[in-house]
């Protein structure tokens, strides 16, 4: 329940930040609450994945794109998302959430997120997201075009995004899935 309380709360902060465009960085201060902390006292691995859809919720809001979705009735999802950890973030510390894009596909618009305090990286992910409409999902290009951004021309996806997107990919929904051990 308390996620959204702080996702409400971040809706309605990103409308009074600076406007952001589609292809910049956006920062979110934030503290670690007794609702996110497990038995070791720290941020429950669990929880950085839940907190990090608050910085892409800002980033959304912040470039205009969330108006953008209300008005035609799209609707982001992940596809593919890894975090490694390099150090807890303790009961009462204040972080921030950096997020931003770090390349695109045919698939998937790929961001990589951070909580970071104290200038130091704390935990790093990287999420797959794409765009869904009533009549299935949205190719890059119509998002660019509806937001009115041009990716920067040195915007490249890495090459291990590819790589990993590749090997962790499950099989269309239009395919089979069977669950055999």
């Amino acid at each position: 329940m308390h996620l959204i309380l702080r996702t409400i709360l971040i809706l309605f902060r990103a409308r009074r930040r600076p406007k952001l465009g589609f292809f910049e960085s956006s920062s979110v201060p934030m503290r670690v609450l007794v609702t996110d902390i497990d038995v070791a006292m720290h941020l429950n691995n669990g929880m950085y994945l839940s907190l990090m859809d608050l910085g892409r919720f800002d980033l959304l809001v912040r470039s205009g794109m969330w108006d953008l979705m209300k008005k035609h009735k799209w609707s982001p999802v992940v596809n593919n998302e890894t975090i490694s950890f390099r150090k807890s973030l303790q009961l009462h510390q204040r972080y921030t959430i950096e997020s931003r894009i770090v390349g695109f596909d045919d698939r998937a618009i790929y961001l990589e997120q951070r909580m970071v305090a104290d200038g130091e990286i704390y935990a790093s992910a990287h999420i797959g997201c794409r765009f869904l409409s009533k009549n299935g999902p949205l190719s890059n290009e119509e998002i660019f075009k509806k937001v009115g951004a041009v990716p920067p021309s040195d915007l490249v996806l890495p090459e291990w995004i590819k790589e990993w997107r590749a090997n962790v990919a499950l099989p269309s929904t239009r395919r089979p899935a069977p669950h055999i051990w």
